[in-house]
């Protein structure tokens, strides 16, 4: 096995896949529950990479898919790219920080991208926090009219095996 970049040491414990359900809403839409899969993985080198699938919880249909990078810098600095088939990509600045309950990184957009077809976003706020075997996923997002950063979904996640 690779052995995990000395940058990457911080975000160790989110290797892995991480399974849970979580709940989402926004002005525009209907809440609504969902499955979720998230997986970080390494190659050695300073970052991470991330997958990341939801599910409608009732029907089991997809609902939503991410891929990306989380790009460890020095003094807990961190940098995500994250491209999504609905045609919105991501740059995200942000930190990450040991806490007495364990880790919490947090991230906010620096520059969104939009393909033609894309449905309008144009700021995102991500916070991923494990505590103990939780790791607890959140998403705001400014997007399709809304000016301000709204509270979009939350998803509380367990490691599936080691």
């Amino acid at each position: 096995m690779v052995e995990l970049h000395p940058l990457c040491k911080p975000l160790a414990p989110l290797l892995g896949t991480w399974r849970g359900s979580g709940a989402g809403s926004y002005p525009t839409i209907e809440d609504f529950d969902y499955s979720e899969e998230l997986i970080f993985g390494h190659v050695g080198k300073p970052f991470l990479s991330m997958g990341q699938r939801t599910r409608d919880a009732s029907t089991g249909q997809p609902l939503h898919a991410e891929t990306g990078y989380l790009r460890a810098l020095p003094d807990g600095a961190v940098e995500f790219t994250v491209a999504q088939p609905s045609g919105v990509v991501e740059i995200d600045v942000g930190s990450v920080a040991e806490t007495s309950d364990g880790l919490v990184v947090e991230l906010e957009s620096a520059q969104v991208g939009l393909t033609p077809s894309a449905k309008s976003v144009t700021a995102v706020r991500r916070r991923l926090h494990l505590a103990g075997e939780t790791l607890v996923s959140e998403l705001w997002m400014a997007a399709v009219g809304e000016a301000d950063l709204i509270h979009h979904v939350r998803a509380e996640l367990s490691q599936q095996g080691s």
